[in-house]
């Protein structure tokens, strides 16, 4: 047991370091026309599938604290989605069928499609306005069973040999990435920390 426990910095360190390499990797154009898409955003939907889900999620309600019209596709609230809305979606595989049926009717009812993923050739990236490349440096993604077909086979597991689980390298630099995009929105549009705050919820 403190054998296992001492290895979580060491962890939380190959971690960083992927991080770090990722950054590297990431292709430029595709960075300017992801952010060009927030930017110029009147209203933004995010989506995504499990944990990728929470991912969207945060970035969603970022963008909610930065005075962005921002919802979240599924919630009970969420207005009607329109021509023009612009939609976000977070999928490692891009092939999550349910992510993919958001895409197309997304794509009927002529919205602007930004992807975050670590597939750049998938269903979702061909449908795709603007797609953020993460990569897959672990290979992880090349299964090109869905989202779906994973949890039903047992194959979406909680541990692994690999020294972090599954998909997780990637949900953790989806959140870097768009936390990333949420610093640099602040700086453009020059928003100031006690503005975000005014925005936080005060009715827990």
């Amino acid at each position: 047991m403190t054998d296992e426990i001492s290895r979580i910095p060491e962890f939380m360190q190959q971690m960083a370091e992927t991080i770090k390499k990722t950054t590297g990797m990431l292709d430029r154009d595709q960075m300017v026309a992801f952010f060009h898409a927030m930017l110029v955003a009147e209203r933004v939907y995010v989506a995504g599938a499990g944990r990728s889900g929470f991912i969207a999620k945060a970035f969603g309600m970022r963008l909610m604290h930065l005075g962005f019209d921002a919802y979240v596709v599924g919630e009970t609230i969420t207005p009607a989605f329109k021509a023009g809305d612009t939609l976000v979606i977070i999928s490692g595989s891009g092939e999550t069928l349910s992510m993919v049926s958001i895409c197309e009717t997304a794509r009927e009812l002529e919205g602007k499609i930004c992807l975050i993923t670590a597939s750049q050739d998938s269903r979702m990236s061909k449908i795709a306005d603007c797609v953020v490349n993460l990569g897959d440096l672990t290979g992880y993604y090349q299964d090109r069973n869905s989202f779906e077909v994973r949890q039903l086979t047992g194959e979406y597991r909680s541990v692994t040999p690999a020294f972090a689980p599954l998909g997780t390298l990637f949900e953790t630099l989806a959140l870097v990435f768009t936390d990333a995009v949420i610093s640099s929105l602040m700086e453009v549009k020059k928003a100031e920390i006690n503005e975000l705050k005014n925005r936080l919820t005060n009715v827990e």
